[in-house]
């Protein structure tokens, strides 16, 4: 039986499942999967914030584009470049010393595989994250095929896509139909098969994403997909009430009753070890 227990000083994670200082790899992802272990993610965008989330025992550290919107000051995801991605993973994996990197390509830098190929190095090279992660369904499965055939590993990001805002008509839930649940079903088993690692599923109801979970051996992040995927990812600036105007409703304000920033991402990180993150309030049906 898995307890949790809250991080000390010196130390970086505050599970007993896991060594205090081994670094997290894929293989210790989906040790946590089997293990039934909830997977704590946060955003991170630089060297001070990456220290501070894996110290509070965050595992999975998402270098998301969406710096484009809490840091950059845009109002979607479209403008970040290749080169702010760089910029940010770069400066993420300077403050971090175990856990693992995943970094966005950002839009239309992946619009054919080769053109995926190329960026994805630059990524993991110049940036010096352990993974990227790209936004789209089935139509992906040759690119991530080319990427992990070359040892690069990839995140699908499937649900909600911030990249084709524009698309969706805004951001809303998908798969609520029949039709949409089963494609994104589909999407997911494709690129798992194609060689994804992870996936990450946006504003799907819980019950789709359970679905999702169970059907594939790939650890399942979620971000507004009810409590059973295997771990859970929000925006670090969302859960410390940094963030201006509106935030998603399936995000939570940590700050609230804690003394610190440190004690809010703790705060964080066992509530998705405990289950109690995220509750009903920010889950969808």
């Amino acid at each position: 039986m898995f307890v949790y227990t809250a991080p000390s000083v010196g130390t970086s994670h505050g599970c007993l499942a896991q060594s205090p200082m081994k670094p997290v790899t894929l293989t210790t992802l989906r040790d946590m999967k089997r293990s039934g272990e909830k997977i704590a993610c946060l955003t991170a965008y630089d060297a001070s914030f990456a220290k501070l989330l894996e110290t509070a025992g965050v595992e999975l550290l998402m270098v998301g584009d969406s710096l484009g919107m809490v840091i950059q000051g845009h109002d979607s995801t479209l403008p970040v470049t290749v080169a702010d991605m760089i910029y940010h993973a770069r400066n993420v994996r300077r403050g971090s010393e175990r856990a693992f990197i995943v970094a966005d390509l950002p839009f239309m830098s992946y619009s054919t595989p080769a053109q995926a190929l190329g960026n994805a190095a630059r990524l993991l090279q110049e940036g010096g994250g352990h993974m990227v992660k790209l936004e789209g369904g089935a139509w992906l499965a040759d690119t991530v095929s080319l990427l992990s055939e070359r040892g690069i590993p990839v995140c699908a990001h499937l649900g909600l896509l911030p990249q084709s805002v524009h698309k969706l008509g805004g951001y809303r839930v998908q798969g609520r139909d029949a039709v949409s649940a089963q494609t994104l079903l589909d999407d997911a088993r494709s690129l798992a098969a194609a060689g994804a690692g992870l996936v990450v599923l946006e504003a799907v109801p819980s019950k789709l994403a359970t679905e999702i979970t169970q059907a594939l051996d790939i650890p399942v992040i979620g971000i507004g997909a009810g409590p059973t995927c295997d771990g859970q990812v929000l925006v670090t600036y969302d859960i410390l009430g940094l963030t201006a105007g509106k935030t998603p409703s399936f995000a939570q304000n940590f700050m609230q009753g804690q003394a610190t920033i440190a004690a809010a991402i703790e705060a964080y990180v066992k509530a998705v070890k405990t289950g109690v993150f995220p509750s009903p309030q920010h889950s969808f049906t």
